[in-house]
């Protein structure tokens, strides 16, 4: 069964523990570096390819890091039930270009500004509701989605590469582009790690060189701005929309929304496992902590009106590498992202960006994505039905973002909505996703008290099912004795609680093709199942204490024990073959 894997660097500090100030300093100075680039290049090429103006421009790129930075601080230093408690750097989020790019042209910074207020009331409400949706939002479902981002970007670039000066020369656009993306995936190609991680920022550096030959870029707009101050644009004002185009692209934002806070799931669980000395089941109470900070996150970008954030996989990378995984460093890098927007010179390098050099970045960036989406397939496992999910909803969302299978288009609302690939294509894979689970095999389902009391009913929901699908009596008795050793364990979690208000557990068996899945949910409990089985798998003495012999029963007859917890609820996985 999958249990924690031992680490093989070594930690030095714990998220809990206190590195010196310079170490910390010197970390979060390094990372910062490493995003500055991503967290204002995006606002960059989302408000260039929707025509907006250049003190618009200026506003995006200071709020999307003075949010980056707040939310940072947020995920280290958590407050109530927001935040996870790690080092995950807040960086603007690359999926969230091509929904942005429509509703600035659609309808401005208002209708921006409702859809991502209105998003993010959808990851709260994700947040405190994860358990739920557990079946539904499947990692085939969050990369199908993620491959059709890149689609739906795809248009961008042609508008992007049209925004030069009046009478630019053809052959500046094409080698600044050129160069930019050259630079770019060499680096990514031949680099090693630490290089790579520079290959975005040095590939548009070297682009913006090449643009200057040619009269591209503008550098009187770096000499012009001041050293200290804040942008000159100001904020636009607050202003709702609610009119057609928000309707028609709620759901695209709802998506995006969705899969970001997907993202986040898998940098938590990345950085719970290089964060501590001794390897930890996944806290999904943290994982909740960080999509709730991730939605303070799009509310503070939509009251500001500029591009949303989402967590970033660096700072896994880094606590990796350092051993450094204290919070004092997240909370510094948050720190230093609030200072830089202080500079306005330091801002200008990036605004002044020409659009062919922006062009090729984004290019890199729908590479990534797409890449990133055909990971997360892979990494569930992939089957039939999945492979199915993902070709049919991958060329619903191709066909329907370039009118091939309607080439007059379609009317309405209903046009707006499908005619976003990204939007008809994670529909199709979502009413997939939902119909192999309502038809697949059926559950079995009791609800009552959590205690040992439970265990007949247990035992009879088990017999019903064994009659129904024709199981062996040795079958049976591994069903039984699984179920007798989880409650058994959860029951033992109540016990060490106040025992005042008695839990409730719900069960349900489900067969499958090799065996069967007993699935027990019941309200949150202090304790995580897996990791005592890891200490136990790592205890080779011979005579056990009397409440481990439950767990050594319970590893030795189930094929693989799963415990989520979440910030109400366990959730113990448990399947038989």
């Amino acid at each position: 069964m999958p249990t924690p894997s031992r680490r093989t660097a070594e930690v030095r500090y714990q998220p809990d523990e206190h590195p010196p100030h310079g170490l910390a300093l010197g970390l979060a100075l390094q990372l910062m570096m490493l995003e500055i680039g991503e967290i204002i290049l995006i606002p960059v090429v989302v408000v260039r390819a929707a025509g907006g103006t250049d003190a618009y421009l200026a506003w995006a790129a200071f709020a999307a890091l003075a949010i980056s930075g707040i939310t940072t601080m947020l995920q280290a230093h958590r407050v109530g039930r927001i935040g996870s408690g790690y080092i995950l750097l807040m960086v603007t989020s690359g999926a969230f270009i091509a929904v942005c790019v429509t509703a600035l042209t659609e309808g401005g910074a208002p209708l921006l500004m409702t859809l991502l207020i209105v998003s993010s009331l959808f990851q709260f409400l994700l947040s405190a509701r994860l358990s739920l949706l557990r079946r539904i939002i499947t990692p085939t479902v969050a990369g199908t989605v993620m491959m059709l981002i890149a689609v739906s970007i795809m248009p961008v670039l042609s508008e992007l590469l049209e925004e030069v000066p009046e009478g630019a020369s053809a052959n500046g656009i094409l080698i600044s582009a050129a160069t930019t993306l050259i630079v770019t995936v060499v680096m990514i190609l031949r680099g090693s790690s630490g290089v790579r991680r520079w290959a975005p920022i040095a590939g548009v550096a070297a682009g913006c060189i090449v643009a200057s030959g040619f009269g591209l870029y503008e550098i009187e707009r770096v000499i012009e701005a001041s050293w200290f101050g804040l942008p000159e644009g100001g904020w636009p004002g607050f202003s709702l929309d609610f009119g057609p185009a928000f309707w028609a692209l709620l759901p695209a934002f709802v998506f995006v929304t969705l899969i970001g806070a997907i993202e986040t799931v898998g940098d938590v669980v990345g950085i719970q496992r290089v964060s501590w000395r001794t390897p930890r089941a996944t806290d999904f109470r943290s994982v909740q902590g960080a999509v709730a900070a991730d939605g303070v996150g799009n509310l503070l970008s939509g009251l500001a009106g500029t591009v949303p954030n989402t967590t970033c996989a660096s700072g896994v990378a880094t606590v990796e590498i350092t051993g450094v995984a204290s919070r004092r460093v997240g909370v510094y890098i948050g720190m230093f992202f609030l200072a830089l927007t202080l500079l306005p010179k330091a801002l200008a390098l990036f605004l002044a960006i020409p659009g062919p050099v922006a062009a090729a970045y984004l290019l890199v960036m729908i590479a990534v994505l797409f890449s990133l989406g055909m990971r997360i397939v892979v990494r569930d496992g992939m089957d039939f039905r999945k492979a199915a999910i993902v070709g049919v909803a991958f060329w619903i969302g191709t066909g329907f973002q370039h009118s091939i299978f309607f080439p007059a288009g379609l009317e309405g609302w209903v046009g707006e909505l499908l005619g976003n690939g990204m939007a008809s294509g994670g529909l199709a894979a979502l009413a997939m996703t939902v119909f192999i689970e309502v038809t697949g095999g059926r559950r079995k389902r009791l609800e009552t008290e959590l205690g040992v009391d439970a265990l007949p009913g247990i035992n009879a929901l088990i017999d019903e099912m064994a009659s129904r699908r024709g199981w062996d009596q040795a079958m049976v008795n591994r069903l039984r004795l699984v179920a007798e050793e989880t409650l058994g364990t959860l029951s033992e979690q109540d016990d060490e609680g106040d025992g005042e208000v008695r839990r409730r557990l719900r069960v349900a068996i489900r067969p499958e093709a090799s065996g069967a899945e007993m699935e027990f949910v019941a309200s949150g409990g202090e304790g995580n199942i897996e990791d005592r089985l890891a200490l136990i798998e790592e205890d080779h003495t011979s005579d056990p204490v009397e409440h481990e012999i439950s767990l050594r029963l319970l590893r030795h007859f189930a094929s693989s024990v799963r415990h989520q917890q979440y910030q109400d609820t366990d959730i113990v996985t448990v399947k038989i073959d």
